[in-house]
């Protein structure tokens, strides 16, 4: 079984690998890539997030485990933990819907910067009073467990169905605390002395200002040239929308400001543009989130030692108890004291701050950087974020139920693909009609489309037919619907509206138009 081989901690320079042992690679690849994609259904049965699996899967087949392949290479698993984490960032802000963050940006954005401050300062003063880690060691846990996961947010919230302002909050949040939470664990791990707290402050306002105009830009650019460029194929739509959401990353990086807000919010505003062929975007996005999520997750599996875990245990679960008990809750109210939310939100918010893989991203940075320490704060996170992660994702739909905050009965939005027709001037919407969907027993007549746009196709169990007025519209079916270019935009919104209100959208309070 072939090792990996760490570059940080080996002299001289390794052979190059055998073709023998190339296929044994592969062969272990392929093997990990297969149970990781079974375990999505475990996780998605038992609540569980799926970090927690694939972490267990890189734990056994690393040290003290099955295969016992042995690295320790901090700065590969660095490198690819970033990588990783922009393409997480990019499928994430693809998926947010403008409309339930817009509301809630000023509280996300408070949570990100008046929020990170009091939980690093919270939980760094319990690290060194309760534990007895030096300072500086306690300020760099304190500044690492302090991000909120994209990756686990995602995840568990939208399987959760809650009110949008939270899960607007919520989401927005983890897109933005990256950045001034990296930017704080490299101030600390440096060589240097840190930077007085009012250079810190400019810097991350700096960075973060920087990095909101180029993904902002980028996503704006982006978006206009795919609207109005129609590309040969349908396949290059969800590539290039990935390579733009990857050039506002390298963009704002070069620029010295923050890549990883650049690159969500480029996506967000890609994701909000209704771009031509989105459902095939979106399913390639989801699949590239992934395999980035199992990639990151197992490799950070591997990179730990669990017999050295059993010593940092306790302290641990000390740190993790006064970040999730004392500085999330004392975050969240100061954070979210001016918009003045409702309790029972609030408390939902303190509970749903899910740690992942992130942390223990940033966890690699003071190893790399050669921290005294840094091999127990590496420790001590991995073993915060997996205790806490096992407690708070499966009891978070338990705790919405209880705070009355569930909103199991909202309608699933319908999957709409937009293909445009250049020469006819005009598109085709094919639309998915979900489970959920109020627009089941709905009559064709009864959509009330615009003028200029008509029901041309239904495929119902593997068969079309074309629809009369008087064609009743079932759960699964999938229709096509032809619009000119006028009122292209007004007959999704209608088709959306229907979709969330039925037959009565419109005068029932849901958007949309309610005559031709």
């Amino acid at each position: 079984m072939p090792e990996a081989r760490s570059g940080s901690k080996r002299e001289g320079k390794d052979r190059p690998l055998t073709v023998h042992e190339l296929n044994e690679l592969l062969l272990i690849c392929s093997l990990v890539l297969l149970i990781a994609v079974a375990a999505v259904r475990i996780s998605s049965r038992s609540g569980l997030p799926s970090l927690l699996l694939y972490l267990g899967i890189g734990v056994a087949i690393g040290q003290d485990g099955i295969f016992n392949v042995k690295f320790d290479n901090a700065e590969l698993t660095q490198v690819i933990g970033y990588a990783a984490l922009v393409v997480i960032l990019a499928e994430g802000g693809l998926g947010t819907k403008w409309k339930e963050v817009k509301p809630a940006l000023p509280a996300a954005v408070a949570l990100s910067t008046v929020g990170i401050a009091v939980s690093v300062g919270v939980t760094a003063a319990g690290a060194h009073y309760l534990v007895g880690l030096e300072w500086r060691q306690a300020l760099i846990i304190g500044a690492v467990v302090s991000s909120t996961d994209a990756a686990a947010v995602f995840s568990v919230l939208r399987r959760v169905p809650l009110p949008a302002r939270v899960t607007g909050v919520l989401e927005a949040e983890s897109g933005f605390n990256d950045a001034p939470v990296v930017i704080l664990v490299v101030a600390f791990s440096a060589a240097e002395p840190v930077d007085t707290w009012y250079v810190l402050v400019a810097t991350i306002l700096l960075e973060l200002a920087i990095g909101a105009a180029i993904g902002l830009a980028v996503g704006w650019l982006g978006s206009f040239g795919l609207r109005h460029v129609a590309l040969p194929a349908s396949g290059l739509y969800p590539i290039a929308v990935m390579a733009i959401a990857m050039t506002a990353y390298a963009a704002g990086a070069i620029a010295h400001g923050s890549g990883f807000l650049a690159v969500y919010l480029a996506a967000m505003v890609l994701g909000n543009a209704r771009l031509p062929h989105w459902p095939a975007t979106r399913g390639f996005a989801d699949g590239l989130g992934w395999i980035a999520q199992i990639g990151m997750f197992v490799l950070l599996g591997l990179l730990v030692t669990p017999h050295e875990l059993v010593r940092d245990f306790w302290p641990a679960v000390a740190i993790g108890l006064v970040l999730t008990m004392v500085a999330r809750p004392l975050s969240v109210v100061i954070s979210l004291l001016p918009f003045r939310m409702p309790w029972p939100e609030q408390a939902l918010m303190s509970w749903a701050g899910l740690r992942g893989a992130v942390p223990i991203i940033l966890a690699t940075i003071p190893l790399v950087s050669g921290i005294a320490g840094s091999e127990r704060i590496f420790n001590i996170v991995f073993v915060l974020v997996v205790v806490y992660t096992l407690v708070q994702g499966p009891t978070l739909p338990w705790l919405a139920k209880a705070l009355r905050l569930g909103n199991g009965a909202e309608a699933a939005d319908l999957g709409i693909e937009s293909a445009p027709l250049e020469r006819l001037r005009g598109h085709l919407l094919s639309v998915a009609i979900p489970e959920k969907s109020r627009m089941h027993g709905v009559e064709v007549a009864e959509l009330r489309l615009p003028a200029g746009s008509a029901v041309t196709l239904v495929v119902r169990e593997g068969k079309s037919f074309v629809p009369l007025p008087t064609t009743v519209l079932r759960r699964g079916d999938e229709l096509l619907v032809v619009a000119t270019d006028p009122v292209r935009d007004s007959a999704e919104a209608r088709l959306r509206a229907v979709g969330q209100g039925g037959k009565l959208a419109g005068w029932l309070g849901t958007g949309g138009r309610t005559s031709r």
